[in-house]
């Protein structure tokens, strides 16, 4: 049985150019290592406790980020589109956890910025799903995490398979060096394409037009405190705001 842990599936957003309209272009945004990806890999070690650990990665990332942090060997599906909303990205990696077959635990990066897809990608395989993660291991055939939920630590028991959402806590502790880097060039990297995996990524949301939104500018009350506060009201007034 393996372990898969999901990296590099994300846009980088400081690649986005944006645009004097408002509207922002990924065209050339590469996927990149995402601030969750480090504790998902971490997260996966613990679970794997030696066993096979495969790395799972969309678009034309960098496979070898994982296999320097102990994945064994990585699928790479290189023609993932990198605009994909949460339900595609959900659907590339269910087929890609498919692919790779005998998977128990999927381990995906809690992502802020794409917080369904660790959701999704347990429902379309028909498992359980644990978010907010910081930590698990694999005891008895079931899976020990323990988990944020609101403003409570929960440790929680949950049988395999299943997919955990890991939200990272802290940056990453221990950056591989050149010894790691090289040897993970030499680790095995399957590549495969969406085709291939036989998933339909539907056409993508055309954007139609866009505009600024209309915006009064800001006014500055400078003076003695007595005189800004008056200045202040005033001005509330009227606007409507104080009557």
């Amino acid at each position: 049985m393996s372990t898969v842990v999901a990296y590099t599936w994300a846009r980088d957003p400081g690649n986005a150019a944006v645009r004097d309209d408002g509207t922002v272009d990924w065209r050339n945004t590469r996927t990149v290592a995402g601030d969750d990806d480090p504790a998902a890999m971490a997260v996966g070690l613990r679970v794997a406790g030696g066993s096979d650990l495969v790395g799972l990665t969309l678009g034309d990332g960098d496979a070898s980020w994982g296999l320097a942090r102990g994945a064994a060997r990585a699928l790479q599906v290189t023609d993932a589109p990198t605009g994909a909303d949460d339900a595609v990205t959900a659907a590339l990696l269910a087929a890609g956890v498919r692919e790779i077959g005998d998977v128990e635990v999927v381990v995906v990066g809690d992502s802020e910025r794409h917080p369904g897809v660790a959701a999704t990608l347990a429902g379309l395989l028909g498992w359980p799903a644990l978010v907010g993660v910081a930590d698990a291991s694999l005891i008895d055939g079931r899976l020990s995490v323990v988990r944020t939920a609101g403003d409570v630590e929960e440790t929680v028991s949950v049988p395999v398979p299943a997919v955990l959402g890991v939200a990272a806590a802290s940056a990453e502790s221990r950056v591989p060096g050149m010894k790691e880097l090289l040897a993970a060039r030499k680790r095995p990297v399957t590549k495969t394409t969406v085709a291939e995996l036989g998933v339909t990524v539907p056409a993508a949301p055309e954007l139609v037009s866009s505009r600024r939104p209309e915006r009064q500018g800001a006014r500055v009350f400078t003076g003695e405190a007595a005189q800004v506060a008056t200045e202040l009201v005033a001005a509330l007034r009227a606007d409507g705001v104080l009557s």
